[in-house]
């Protein structure tokens, strides 16, 4: 040993001492035998496991190895939690998955699964699955060693990514790296993990590959066995490199993903993606109940059912370190499957606690996560010893089963330990004792692994040291050639995957929609709405135009669901989804409970399940309680896997000011800034009948056909506002269009709207929202002051629609930004920078919010955009 500090040499020296001191097995076993009497696991079954585990390991020190010489990016790794290959091999292979960043061994057996075919699925459930008992209780039957019983966390850290590692990790002496064949693919791989609930006696036949060579009549030779793991290390270390190659986000992050494998990537490991595993819990129990299931939610004119994106059997697994389960994402997700489960609804979710004590450097209380874990309302508890394998294989595959069976969440809580610290620079000496760091190297999870294979008869230590050997050649010659690889260049090749955008298909999606409301779908559409169709019923309000726009889309999109906060019994807090229930039943249409986290988390895996999701948020000052789950979830999620996932969502959001007698900053919210700073993301914001309708349906096309996330910001003193000049007036009241005209009334993402007021020539006033009425009043005025003006309604906050904004202010030369938000990060900002960008040489000047909350009554008047105010702007304009 080099120090007291678990370097990568330290680590790999130490790893081959131990083996070196296993010795020869006192007898041999057949591989296909369990490796204990009672186990569940075989020999064969184990030895598949230990290679994912030393794949793991290896890529972990190649991590730093990369690093050392400026050729590796990420060396976050997955040391010390290795126990995580246990918990994959009891899963189906498509299982769906979000992993987190310690998750190599896991992502391996799954790489290996995949490759292996269906015949290597669990069928049934295993002989020991206890009986139901109540949400919250543990199992505490099956392992000898209670994780609560072990210290809460021990760390190791290597001295500095600096240190090289050099060869010797990766190569033996005489056998160089070159001279090893060629890694194997996905297609060629061997079968890595056998059915865990498969009977012993069938393991041999399972694994033939493994089997082969095996003379357990009198002494064994050491098989030649495949190493099935080089796909899934390319792909690891494509991500370690940041290759364009990689097969998931393409060299844009390091994550564990793969369409193939139904790994979803997660870019965060702060729990932010278990609400969404929640919601995909939620859509998978519901599509299964209604054989509904779609792959991709596009649904442009046919009813056929393209293939489902997981069988209907299938559970979610989603693990997550110790620290994480403080967040408040967590306690949400918890939350939340708790919740539904207390009121009867189904949601199998299998959470993953990896609890190696730490969050970097802060510990985590000795008891607290059982305790924490133990306490959550319907969601059972199962603990087990990631440094036990036969204990953690067992417990894992009874949890899983016990999810599979029941449809209902449960937590496996997963002891493991961290070695070589945090990531490749954290100097954890700073705040652990080498005794601390030594004791974890003790509980060295593949050390575990070997020696139960030695203590079994399967393997003696030197035919693991072996093993151990060629699988870091493999990994090493591996690692070499991805350093070659091609990196993203140019910026239009790392944004081309965040939010593709195909208008001319959005155009026809809508076109489509609108010949079958108006043709085979016509007689439903009618009755639907009681025999009198909005276009028939008379000019509309704001929110009556939503209305009828969301039952025209749940009719047109069978996988739609509008769901949040007082939707569903209330019809929403202003109305605008009364009588949807009614029409559409309480699977489309449901009230959830209250915490946003779990409103946009439930739309982000109801998405991802294949769902057209349409949650609301009830007030734009709610939003800021998840916005997370916009930006950090929904919007990366195709720019992180390239397209192959996407979670398409529309989100409904009553916001802005104005409210008459009702408000406070709570309910009269103008902060818009946040979602506009969001790469990707679509923002609309109707401010009249006529426009919300077609909007709202190029929302719903557009997620449907590109997967976008759109926020529908719906103006609330806007929803029942019937009149513009005079009282009694009507003239913000508007027609509902029919089918036949949906498709002339399109209106695309990123195009305005344009008002002609007078002779329109002489001012353009660009605004949004409460804007737009606002001015259209003042240029009223101003007409009769002899003043033309253009009034521009964005009506998309993003995309700005930027060409029609510089052709407005090139007729006039003269534009008044009438901008409702604030003026520091207000849209005004960005309508202004577009025209600097642009080369825009005319007068301009802005009309904004103040930079403060908006206060309760009269006083609210003081920071808002008045009439007054717009007047004032363009007369002092016009004077220039």
């Amino acid at each position: 040993m080099l120090s007291d500090v678990t370097t990568p040499q330290d680590l790999d020296d130490r790893f081959r001492e131990t083996l070196a001191a296993l010795g020869a097995p006192p007898h041999r076993r057949d591989p296909a035998a369990p490796v204990t009497d009672g186990a569940t696991l075989t020999g064969a079954q184990a030895l598949d496991l230990f290679d994912a585990q030393v794949t793991s390991r290896q890529l972990d020190l190649a991590g730093r190895w990369l690093r050392s010489f400026g050729e590796g990016f990420y060396t976050i790794g997955s040391a010390g939690h290795e126990a995580n290959a246990l918990v994959a091999a009891v899963l189906q292979p498509t299982d769906p998955a979000l992993l987190h960043y310690r998750s190599g061994a896991f992502y391996c057996v799954r790489a290996a699964q995949a490759a292996a075919g269906p015949a290597h699925t669990i069928a049934s459930e295993p002989d020991e699955v206890a009986p139901a008992q109540p949400a919250g209780s543990a199992t505490g039957t099956l392992g000898a060693v209670d994780p609560a019983s072990r210290p809460s966390g021990v760390r190791h850290d290597p001295a500095s990514d600096a240190y090289d590692v050099g060869v010797g990790l990766f190569h033996a002496p005489g056998d160089p790296a070159d001279e090893q064949p060629a890694a194997s693919t996905r297609d060629d791989a061997a079968p890595a993990v056998t059915d865990p609930a498969g009977a012993a006696d069938e393991a041999s036949s399972d694994t033939p590959a493994v089997d082969a060579g095996w003379d357990t009549a009198g002494g064994a030779a050491w098989p030649e066995r495949p190493w099935a793991y080089g796909e899934a290390a390319g792909d690891v270390l494509r991500g370690m490199v940041a290759s364009a190659r990689e097969p998931i986000a393409g060299g844009r992050h390091k994550v564990f993903g793969h369409p193939d494998l139904a790994v979803v990537p997660t870019t965060s490991t702060i729990a932010s993606h278990l609400p969404r595993a929640v919601g995909m819990g939620l859509a998978v129990e519901r599509l299964r109940r209604l054989e509904t299931r779609r792959a991709g939610g596009v649904r442009l004119g046919d009813d056929t059912n393209v293939a489902p994106p997981w069988p209907p059997d299938s559970i979610v697994v989603c693990s997550f370190g110790d620290a994480s389960i403080n967040h408040a994402s967590a306690s949400a997700a918890f939350n939340t499957a708790g919740w539904y489960d207390h009121t009867g609804l189904r949601i199998p979710v299998l959470f993953v606690c990896e609890d190696n004590g730490l969050g970097i450097s802060v510990r985590t209380p000795q008891g607290w996560v059982e305790t924490t874990l133990r306490s959550k309302p319907g969601i059972r508890y199962f603990a087990a010893d990631g440094g036990d394998p036969v204990q953690a294989y067992a417990v894992a595959a009874e949890a899983a089963a016990w999810v599979r069976r029941h449809r209902r969440p449960a937590i496996l809580h997963l002891r493991t330990v961290r070695l070589m610290g945090h990531a490749g620079a954290d100097a954890e000496t700073a705040y652990r004792s080498p005794a601390e760091i030594a004791a974890d190297l003790d509980l060295d999870p593949v050390a575990a692994m070997a020696r139960l294979l030695v203590e079994a008869g399967v393997a003696s230590g030197e035919e693991l040291l072996g093993r151990y050997d060629h699988i870091g050649w493999q990994v090493r010659r591996i690692a070499e050639e991805v350093i070659g690889e091609p990196k993203l260049t140019a910026a239009a090749d790392v944004v081309a995957p965040l939010a593709p955008r195909r208008p001319a298909r959005v155009a026809r999606a809508v076109a489509e929609a609108a010949a079958r409301a108006g043709g085979p779908g016509a007689a439903a559409r009618n009755e639907t709405f009681g025999g009198k169709p909005p276009e028939l019923a008379g000019p509309l309000t704001l929110a009556q135009s939503i209305n009828a726009a969301l039952t025209d889309g749940m009719l047109d999109h069978p996988e739609m669901a509008v769901f949040g906060e007082d939707v569903a019994a209330k019809g929403g807090v202003y109305g605008v989804t009364k009588g949807l229930r009614d029409r559409f039943g309480p699977a489309r249409v449901f009230d959830t409970l209250l915490d946003e986290t779990s409103v946009l988390g439930l739309g982000l895996g109801a998405g991802l399940a294949g769902m057209l999701p349409v949650p609301e948020i009830q007030y734009l000052a709610y939003l800021h309680n998840a916005e997370d789950q916009l930006r950090g979830e929904a919007a990366t999620m195709q720019f992180f896997s390239q397209g192959a996932y996407r979670n398409p969502m529309v989100v409904r959001v009553a916001g802005l000011a104005y409210q008459e007698g009702f408000g406070g900053h709570f309910h009269n919210d103008n902060s818009v800034a946040v979602l506009r700073d969001v790469p990707g993301l679509v923002i609309a914001v109707p401010a009249r009948p006529d426009d919300a309708a077609p909007m709202l349906r190029t929302c719903l096309a557009s997620a449907a056909v590109d997967g976008s996330v759109c926020v529908f910001l719906e103006p609330i003193a806007l929803y029942h506002t019937r009149d513009l000049y005079l009282d009694g007036d009507g003239e913000w009241l508007a027609g509902y269009a029919g089918p036949g005209d949906w498709a002339g009334g399109h209106v695309p993402i990123g195009r305005a709207r344009v008002y002609g007021v007078g002779s329109a020539e002489d001012l353009t006033i660009i605004t949004f929202g409460n804007g737009v009425r606002l001015s259209l009043r003042a240029a009223a005025a101003l007409a009769d002051e002899g003043v033309g003006t253009r009034v521009v309604d964005l009506r998309w906050l993003a995309p700005l629609p930027v060409a029609d904004i510089i052709r407005e202010a090139s007729v006039t030369g003269r534009v008044l930004v009438v901008d409702e938000t604030r003026r520091s990060g207000g849209v005004g900002e960005g309508v202004i920078a577009a025209l600097v960008d642009a080369g825009y040489v005319g007068a301009a000047r802005r009309v904004a919010g103040v930079d403060s909350f908006v206060p309760l009554g009269p006083a609210a008047r003081q920071v808002l955009v008045s009439e007054e105010a717009i007047t004032q702007g363009a007369r002092t304009l016009l004077a220039r």
